[in-house]
């Protein structure tokens, strides 16, 4: 045989891009409640409790009450994402990744909004009149970590924070906590043994629920030093304003040399809508 003949050789190359591994889209999205607005600005008006009194005679004078009223208020916000493939690219590649490039470019937008709702949860909220006024979520509302990562003592907590604040239970509760946390629970007898819960964790390496609370995996949540603030909410607590649903373009830019662009934008923002729907819970990772 030829000792030249490794010039011959050839190299074969994928006709396929392959994602590499990333978040494809929103997962808090379904999980709050949605409102398409248009304006730069929205109100959502609220109606507080208010106290019925007793009638102690006959033909007695129609009694008026107060009911409270409050409102909460969110700036939306733009964002987009673009890239562009030049013709010259098209001729050097084998592939076209025009479609690569859109889907990566709405995974892009869909982990956004994870973010902005996640902001939403444990930053400030803006209500009164004109939205003038800044509301912190307070600390009756957070869960110190303890040293100590995600608890069966922790979701209790959580649990009782929320029922004891009279937050309908008919709304469906979730519970957003990063891969660390699921471990911790995953660890723990309460979940995995049949006992103490009807979904077999072991079976799958996943909890679907567990004390009312639908778990959702994030590895999007901010952590305060060395512990991750874990959110534990009602749905209708974080409200998520659409201006405009994500829109895509792809199109040839003449400005461009003609090259092929991938356009992608939304309009959204999101508010915490009442300080006794979302509890923060931080674990020791």
């Amino acid at each position: 045989m030829s000792q030249q003949i490794n010039t011959a050789f050839v190299n074969q190359f994928s006709a396929n891009i392959q994602m590499l591994s990333q978040q494809m889209g929103s997962r808090l999205r379904d999980t709050v409640d949605v409102e398409t607005i248009t304006g730069e600005k929205a109100f959502f008006e609220q109606v507080g409790s208010a106290a019925a009194v007793e009638r102690t005679s006959r033909h007695a004078d129609t009694p008026m009450m107060e009911t409270p009223h409050s409102r909460r208020m969110v700036t939306m916000r733009d964002f987009e994402y673009a890239d562009l493939i030049d013709q010259q690219d098209r001729l050097k590649l084998l592939i076209d990744p025009t479609s690569s490039y859109s889907k990566a470019a709405a995974a892009s937008i869909g982990r956004k909004m994870d973010d902005v709702i996640i902001a939403a949860m444990g930053g400030n909220a803006f209500t009164g009149q004109s939205g003038g006024t800044t509301v912190a979520l307070p600390s009756t509302q957070k869960i110190a970590h303890g040293s100590t990562g995600l608890t069966i003592a922790k979701l209790l907590q959580s649990k009782k924070m929320l029922d004891s604040k009279d937050v309908d239970p008919s709304i469906k509760r979730y519970f957003v906590c990063s891969p660390e946390q699921m471990e911790d629970l995953l660890n723990t007898t309460q979940i995995t043994s049949i006992d103490f819960n009807t979904v077999r964790a072991l079976v799958n390496g996943q909890i679907s629920e567990f004390l009312g609370f639908t778990f959702v995996q994030s590895n999007r949540l901010t952590a305060d030093g060395s512990n991750r603030l874990c959110y534990a909410y009602a749905e209708d607590g974080i409200k998520m304003a659409m201006g405009a649903e994500p829109k895509a373009r792809i199109e040839e830019r003449a400005d461009k040399s003609y090259a092929t662009q991938v356009y992608y934008c939304a309009s959204f923002s999101a508010v915490r809508m009442e300080e006794v729907k979302v509890v923060e819970v931080a674990c020791a990772e």
